[in-house]
């Protein structure tokens, strides 16, 4: 594959709800430009773009996947993105290194929660967007409603720039407004159906009204009545599309591979090239900006992928300058060299060596050793450190244990190399439970890393619920004695303590404050350290129901020593002693981790969350505006929440999103406290 210039690229990402059918129209492209022989299918596992053994298996896209197609002088890199939500994080990646965007509607589904997402994804990086209606041939397509939803949803600058011919089984063409022509299905230039000419001419005055604002000359044009020309609208529709000002809408069907020259056409004659764009980054700490232009090297890792052929494999796009192979960069991360070797640009799971990628480009390069996504890649003299992407944040934790005994090694190589492939995937061990945890976008993301981590690192897991880190504390006070006394022949053991436990006081931040509050020498100064060490023993083992003493204040006052019997370890034993029996009776209770909780929500369904948050013993907070959604403030108990995540999305259709921290610790209700402890001390 040759070079191309800045200008002649177009790098176009397809989002769209799953199953609109991204990856059918991505095959189609490849199909239409003569990048592959035959037209794959995803129902028939012949997909290019979805070759993971988990997207053959489910028929869905669970990465995103790259494929340069070469049209009219012009190279197309098509970043082919997941419609499912738990896989948002490769959507927002393939955003910000994309110049527009694609949005894949469903004749016969119309707008749905995925269309709304990939646009706001869009918004969210100012990308320029153009909407192809697809599967104008499936049962009740219907082309109208679907404009009309569209300019509902997201303005009156969504506007056709084609037409179908028909639609269902009556599918049979396209008319081009702006050429005025219309083309049967094998792209063949017929004449516009008679039946169709007040439709036309209707859509092309719309037409001519929406590019005329990208223009005053036009504009005027327009409002004294004389029509545009062709070349008129062409270049209008250009500058419109670039803009932002207008969003065409075209349309056609994938999987007979109708309309596909005539979107290639528009992308290549309307999407933006990279020139021109500005991406913000710092350099040594100050603020700037990179742009094609610029000389020196600036590329953004934006994908890491584990190759079972050669290994961590680099996917990153150039911002400005030129990569070669077998050259060296700078890591503005580490702050250290990196050595490139083949550079490749890929098509589905293919790599096709290359000698250079220059400013636009996208493109992949093999076993670079310390480089993570979100690195930027640069010269040692102008080490600029772009803007990282900004990736959701985990909505779903579970716990992993393996199936086989000694497979914890290997599993915890094994999450950590998933981690590093995917920033919506973390990995943390939890000391207080021992858990290994590992937290994704949903039940669907974890299912399918765990399947990964059988397929490529050669071990099961099973999932479960993860434990509650609860507390034990206490509200009273006790005064109360241990003694350890044993003669067996020998050299016998003897300690002998009196402590006084009380709640921590309001401004304690200490977990333990222990006071040596012994006078005349009851207790030898040698031994008092140990009962302060048996104290902090028997805090991390807990008392009513085996968990972590939180905060508590511990007083020794009083006791005994033998001169010859007593031992650090005797006074240790006794200080464990006291504090159990002093524990149970200084009335005590469990705590819970309690969570902060932000829940962002059309307004529609804020009746449904809020009951919910209820029922899940949470305290609303409060609720702020938040463009067309409403943000709740709430806490919640940690117990509650290990699967809102998919609640959530049930209860909002999937326009929920949450956010999670940790806040402090609380008591548990004394119903659901003697639940707990009774099922811990079963379990034990």
């Amino acid at each position: 594959m040759k070079n191309y210039g800045a200008e002649f690229l177009r790098n176009v990402a397809l989002m769209a709800h799953g199953g609109a059918g991204k990856t059918s129209l991505a095959e189609a492209m490849l199909f239409a430009s003569k990048a592959t022989s035959r037209l794959g299918r995803v129902d028939d596992g012949t997909s290019i773009m979805d070759y993971d053994p988990e997207e053959v298996r489910r028929q869905i896209s669970i990465n995103t996947s790259l494929a340069p197609i070469e049209w009219k002088n012009h190279k197309v890199n098509i970043l082919d993105t997941p419609g499912y939500f738990d896989f948002a994080g490769d959507v927002v990646a393939a955003a910000r290194v994309a110049d527009s965007a694609l949005i894949v509607v469903c004749a016969s589904s119309g707008v749905e929660v995925g269309t709304e997402k990939a646009w706001d994804y869009a918004d969210a990086e100012q990308l320029p967007r153009t909407v192809f209606i697809n599967k104008m041939d499936r049962e009740n397509a219907n082309f109208d409603r679907v404009v009309e939803q569209l300019r509902d949803f997201f303005g009156p600058q969504v506007v056709p720039v084609q037409l179908p011919i028909g639609s269902a089984e009556t599918f049979s063409g396209i008319v081009d407004l702006t050429k005025m022509k219309a083309f049967d299905k094998t792209g063949k230039a017929m004449d516009i159906p008679a039946d169709m000419q007040d439709a036309v001419e209707a859509a092309r005055d719309a037409l001519m009204e929406a590019v005329s604002v990208t223009d005053d000359e036009l504009m005027m044009k327009y409002l004294e009545g004389e029509p545009l020309t062709d070349d008129e609208i062409v270049k209008a529709l250009r500058i419109g599309t670039q803009s932002g000002d207008v969003i065409p809408v075209l349309c056609g069907s994938a999987s007979q591979n109708i309309g596909i020259d005539l979107l290639l056409d528009h992308l290549v004659g309307c999407a933006p090239s990279p020139v021109g764009r500005e991406v913000p980054g710092t350099l040594k700490d100050e603020e700037v900006t990179v742009s094609s232009s610029d000389n020196a090297l600036c590329a953004l890792v934006f994908k890491t992928m584990a190759d079972p052929y050669v290994g961590k494999l680099t996917l990153f796009r150039v911002f400005s300058g030129t990569i070669k192979s077998d050259s060296t960069v700078f890591n503005s991360r580490t702050g250290r060299d990196e050595r490139i070797g083949q550079l490749f640009v890929i098509k589905g799971k293919e790599q096709i060596a290359v000698s250079e990628l220059g400013a636009g480009d996208i493109g992949a390069v093999a076993k670079l050793q310390d480089v993570t996504t979100n690195d930027t890649l640069t010269s040692k003299d102008r080490p600029v450190k772009l803007v990282p992407i900004a990736f959701p944040s985990p909505s779903m934790t579970m716990a992993v244990a393996p199936k086989a005994q000694g497979d914890e090694d290997k599993i915890g190589s094994g999450l950590a190399r998933l981690s590093e492939e995917d920033p919506t995937f973390k990995v943390e061990k939890s000391f207080e439970t021992g858990q290994t945890l590992i937290s994704g976008m949903g039940d669907l993301h974890l299912e399918i890393m765990c399947n990964r981590l059988k397929s490529k690192f050669g071990v099961e897991v099973e999932l479960t619920t993860p434990m509650v880190p609860y507390r034990e504390a206490i509200r009273g006070r006790a005064k109360v004695e241990g003694k350890h006394k044993k003669q067996s022949g020998g050299r016998g053991q003897y300690g002998h303590v009196w402590l006084e436990l009380e709640p921590a006081a309001p401004d304690q931040e200490e977990r333990l404050v222990f006071v040596d509050a012994i006078f005349g020498g009851a207790v030898p100064r040698q031994y008092i350290p140990a009962v302060e060490k048996g104290l902090w023993e028997i805090l991390d083992e807990g008392v009513l129901a085996g968990y972590p003493v939180e905060k508590i204040k511990v007083t020794l006052f009083d006791g005994s020593y033998h001169a010859v019997d007593s031992s650090e370890m005797a006074f240790k034993i006794a200080t464990h002693m006291a504090f159990k029996k002093g524990f149970m009776e200084a009335n005590p209770i469990l705590l819970e981790p309690i969570m902060n909780v932000e829940v962002r929500v059309p307004e529609a369904f804020m009746g449904d969350v809020m009951g919910d948050m209820n029922k899940r013993r949470g305290r609303i907070l409060g609720m702020e505006p938040d463009g067309k959604h409403q943000v709740i403030k709430a806490q919640v108990p940690m117990a509650e929440m290990f699967r809102y995540a998919i609640d959530l999305r049930s209860m909002t259709q999937g326009r929920g999103s949450f956010g999670i921290k940790f806040s402090h610790y609380e008591e548990v209700p004394a119903q659901i406290a003697e639940q707990i402890v009774a099922e811990r001390r079963k379990e034990e």
